[in-house]
């Protein structure tokens, strides 16, 4: 174990100077650029030697300049995520998983949050690429004008997330977005329901979802649906307000479709408190299968996305990229299935 004396950490009367490379080097009994190539090239080094190089900064608290090491590597081992929003489980399983998988292979994440706007998605954009990051994580396929061009401009490795489209910046990985719409809709319809309602979030993809389903239904003759809109962040009172709405309106649905299993909860929670039976008098439909929905009274059904996977294959799409190695395509389809549980049932 290494335990430099106080001496050998350079002082500057009575300020310690920084601690340089070379500092790190002389505890190591190594040279310097076995060191730097320890922090900032590990696959040219071996295992021992990185062992001692990082034992030897840790004793002196150093920290590398990794800016320096990309300037040689011409790379800066920083990968950027932009979401809508982390207040829920939603997309916070999908950036545990990129986050996870991108740690595994020596990358490290810069998240940020654009809260559902398209200007703030490109003005965070502009701000990372300023930064020149390795890769770029996106969710969903629709920006504004700018992000594009912007991309297209710098080359950098780019995963649009829980999406899908034949054209994407770089790379695409979800799931669509129309054929959720449409699954839930024949599903429910399968199961008797005739009067429909929904609360949805004002986000662009929860919306496709929803006119998917709507269209579903009028191909099968069923009436325009009873529609309440959300406004993002979605949180389950949301839903309360949601069912309290829609039922105000004189709506008398038998079944309500939610754009999340939050908004579910809270649609249950509000008909639970008005004494309406669920499913007996009215069915809830919820998406995203949070870990919840499993544990709710009743439990509710949900469509299930693996949220973790989807931040899992962009982090090694952008590393197979990264390192050059090709990719099977440049559009995965990760699916989703239904979730029946006890807040549908057959009706009739």
């Amino acid at each position: 174990m290494m335990d430099p004396a106080d001496d050998t950490l350079p002082t500057n009367g009575d300020r310690p100077k920084s601690i340089t490379l070379k500092d790190v080097a002389r505890l190591a009994g190594l040279s310097p650029i076995t060191v730097s190539r320890a922090l900032h090239n590990p696959k040219l080094v071996k295992p021992d030697t990185i062992a001692r190089v990082k034992e030897a900064a840790a004793a002196m608290g150093y920290i590398p300049n990794m800016l320096a090491g990309s300037l040689t590597t011409k790379r800066s081992q920083l990968i950027a995520a932009i979401v809508p929003q982390l207040s829920n489980s939603m997309f916070a399983e999908t950036v545990q998983g990129l986050n996870d998988e991108l740690s595994a292979h020596g990358y490290q994440l810069l998240l940020s949050v654009s809260n559902y706007s398209r200007q703030k998605e490109e003005d965070l954009l502009t701000a990372i690429l300023s930064r020149q990051p390795d890769g770029i994580v996106l969710t969903g396929i629709n920006h504004h004008p700018g992000v594009r061009k912007k991309l297209l401009a710098t080359g950098v490795p780019v995963v649009e997330a829980w999406d899908l489209t034949p054209s994407p910046i770089d790379i695409a990985i979800g799931f669509s977005q129309e054929r959720v719409g449409e699954k839930v809709a024949q599903y429910l319809l399968g199961k008797g329901y005739k009067r429909f309602a929904s609360i949805c979030a004002r986000d662009e993809r929860a919306n496709r979802r929803r006119l998917a389903l709507e269209a579903e239904l009028q191909q099968h003759g069923m009436a325009p649906i009873a529609t309440h809109m959300a406004t993002p962040p979605t949180v389950m009172n949301l839903g309360r307000e949601g069912l309290r709405a829609i039922l105000a309106e004189g709506h008398a649905p038998d079944v309500v479709v939610c754009s999340s299993d939050v908004l579910a909860q809270g649609a249950l929670i509000e008909a639970q408190a008005q004494g309406i039976a669920v499913p007996d008098t009215l069915g809830i439909m919820g998406f995203g299968d949070f870990d919840f929905a499993a544990y709710t009274h009743p439990p509710i059904s949900s469509v299930h996305v693996d949220k973790r996977a989807i931040g899992v294959q962009a982090a090694r799409a952008l590393i197979a990229k990264i390192e050059g190695r090709p990719l099977a395509g440049n559009v995965v389809d990760v699916g989703f299935q239904l979730v029946e549980r006890a807040t549908t049932r057959t009706v009739g």
